[in-house]
């Protein structure tokens, strides 16, 4: 009897662990040309930004990073602020998402003087609907404002992957891995004018 109560919770194990498995495959498998998942969250302001107000009006760039205030990621929402009129001239509207708060993403837009907004997918969930890997965890970040300190604290760290969703709301473009993140905003410019 206690050989079968093994095994059967053995079973079960070995089942979730399947489960598991297949349903970030498919997740992962999110490709050009697929129909983009709807998301919304709370942007830097604390309002919900929702994709479906977009999807049949602009291209929508959705990049993931890992964290407010950090080098790359800083470069990156640079790229995008410094393109920002490019960007708005070929019908894109631009949305960073990571896990930190909307309270760092306050801090992170009026730090870097930001033209776009910044969503807090602070559980992970958004990143999970595009297939982005990403950790859970407690990390934090020091950074500075008007020589004040402040510790950015986040539950959720995500790499640093790029969608474009093309105005008929699938995949335009998928990057996974962005090498150069002060020169995503430019690859993604490119994209669209091939596209348009």
């Amino acid at each position: 009897m206690l050989w079968n109560s093994r095994r059967v919770v053995w079973l079960l194990a070995v089942l979730a662990c399947c489960v598991g498995l297949h349903s970030s495959l498919r997740a992962a498998d999110l490709k050009v040309g697929d129909a983009a998942p709807e998301f919304e969250a709370q942007d830097d302001s604390g309002k919900t930004w929702k994709s479906s107000d977009y999807v049949g009006k602009k291209f929508i760039v959705v990049y993931f990073y890992p964290a407010d205030c950090t080098g790359g990621c800083t470069k990156q929402a640079q790229g995008y602020r410094d393109d920002q009129a490019k960007l708005a001239g070929s019908d894109i509207v631009v949305v960073g998402v990571s896990g930190d708060t909307v309270g760092n993403h306050a801090f992170f837009k009026k730090k870097e003087k930001l033209n776009f907004p910044l969503l807090a997918d602070i559980d992970g969930s958004i990143a999970a609907k595009f297939g982005v890997p990403h950790t859970k965890g407690d990390k934090e970040v020091t950074a500075e404002l008007d020589g004040k300190k402040e510790i950015l604290k986040r539950s959720v760290t995500t790499q640093r992957w790029t969608y474009v969703i093309g105005k008929d709301g699938k995949i335009l473009l998928k990057r996974d891995k962005v090498d150069k993140p002060a020169d995503d905003s430019k690859v993604v410019l490119e994209a669209v004018a091939k596209a348009s």
